[in-house]
């Protein structure tokens, strides 16, 4: 099994640097690249490959760089943003590459950088990062060193400066103009599209956003072509994915593996199973934002339409497991106070909604709630869904609350009637 994302990284030894990169013939992508390639081809490489965005939506990376306008002199200013803040709870795949094999990422910046001609890059990095931040500013001061950033890369006469943005860190963050405006030193609040960042985005230029784990990918692409990177899934939808698993089973963690790998292998292969003692009532399989999947869908594959068809998203593909001795009340209560501290408080039904929503939850748990409740539960997780709302914050909340709703119904009402917590 090819774990080209991993390949090279050891949580026991020290990141890869320069040096260690270079070995395993890292940057030669690159030089590939600058020597022998258009802009419009690597472009045409990424599309042709279908790498769908890593980072939750999976929107094809192709395509969004496509959406760059190009003009022949490249007078116009571009920017690429890498967007490492990664505050979706349940999530850590980001950190272990960030961590472990810097250049990695650098490296597919600076081709997707040539790709849209972009002259400015900007990782944006979540602030409790600290060790990446450390392993990142390494890397990049042994780029500049080396030629790889900077002017006239390689003597390619493309330049590129990088440029590492410790971000405050706010989950809003994860809606790509919101961490725009956050990078121009405002405050975290969705902007308004269209106009979309690929034609007005940073500093009202033209901007590409894509997720650490999306841009990993470039120099993989371009060194074993679109056709290979196919082969990787076992859905033929494209590339390996970077699953974790949280909760109560007995070895959480994360895996590189084929995407389309089922929740089942996932969960009793590599997470070995259940901890001792408890059992599988149901998971979220994408992160805190997306619908619960139960035991009937375990042998789902985990890929952005298998999914989809079976009523969830595959997000960021880290489940978040929930047994049967965790009140699942108490569970999504904990994930829609997430969701209203995390509030940007915008739009109405966000701001206003994600409290109520959070106060006859808490009521519920704590064996004060009322029948009505479950109705209003119901009207508030249909409101703030999608459409309603001016970005997808509040329809991720309401993700977890309406399939938790029809997956553990009775859970709510012996809370409600028996006026306590079973779990207590």
């Amino acid at each position: 099994m090819e774990k080209p994302l991993t390949r090279y990284i050891n949580p026991a030894s020290d990141p890869y640097n320069l040096e260690d990169y270079r070995k395993v013939g890292g940057y030669d992508s690159l030089r590939e690249v600058l020597k022998n390639m258009k802009p419009a081809a690597v472009t045409s490489l990424v599309k042709d490959s279908n790498l769908l965005g890593r980072g939750g939506a999976g929107f094809p990376t192709g395509v969004k760089w496509s959406l760059v306008p190009m003009n022949e002199d490249n007078s116009e200013p571009k920017y690429l943003v890498c967007n490492a803040d990664e505050m979706e709870p349940g999530t850590f795949k980001d950190r272990y590459l960030l961590e472990g094999n810097p250049h990695q990422l650098i490296e597919g910046m600076i081709i997707a950088a040539y790709a849209i001609q972009a002259g400015k890059a900007y990782i944006f990095l979540r602030w409790a990062y600290k060790k990446a931040e450390k392993v990142l500013r390494k890397a990049i001061y042994e780029a500049y060193k080396a030629g790889y950033l900077g002017k006239n890369i390689l003597g390619s006469g493309f330049d590129l400066d990088l440029y590492l943005h410790s971000s405050a860190g706010r989950y809003i963050c994860g809606e790509e103009t919101a961490l725009l405006n956050s990078l121009e030193g405002k405050r975290a609040l969705p902007r308004t599209k269209p106009p979309f960042p690929a034609i007005s985005g940073l500093f009202g230029r033209p901007t590409v956003v894509n997720n650490v784990e999306t841009l990993s990918w470039i120099s993989h692409i371009v060194e074993n072509g679109a056709a290979w990177f196919k082969g990787l899934s076992l859905t033929g939808t494209g590339g390996t994915k970077l699953y974790g698993i949280s909760g109560k089973v007995k070895n959480p963690g994360t895996w590189e593996l084929p995407l389309g790998t089922t929740m089942r292998e996932l969960l009793e292969v590599h997470a070995g199973g259940m901890a001792e003692g408890h059992k599988f009532r149901g998971a979220l399989p994408g992160g805190a934002s997306t619908d619960f999947l139960v035991e009937e869908h375990l042998d789902v594959k985990m890929d952005f339409s298998t999914v989809a068809a079976a009523g969830s998203r595959l997000g960021t593909g880290t489940m978040i497991v929930l047994d049967d001795k965790t009140c699942p009340v108490a569970f999504i209560h904990n994930v829609e106070r997430f969701f209203a501290l995390e509030s940007c408080g915008w739009c109405t039904p966000c701001r206003e909604g994600l409290p109520w929503v959070e106060k006859m939850l808490a009521s519920i748990e704590a064996g004060t709630g009322k029948m009505e409740y479950i109705d209003l539960l119901k009207f508030n997780a249909k409101y703030f869904g999608p459409g309603n709302t001016f970005c997808a914050h509040a329809p991720g909340a309401a993700e977890p609350l309406q399939s938790g709703l029809k997956y553990f119904h009775d859970d709510f009402i012996k809370h409600i009637t028996e006026k306590k917590c079973p779990w207590r």
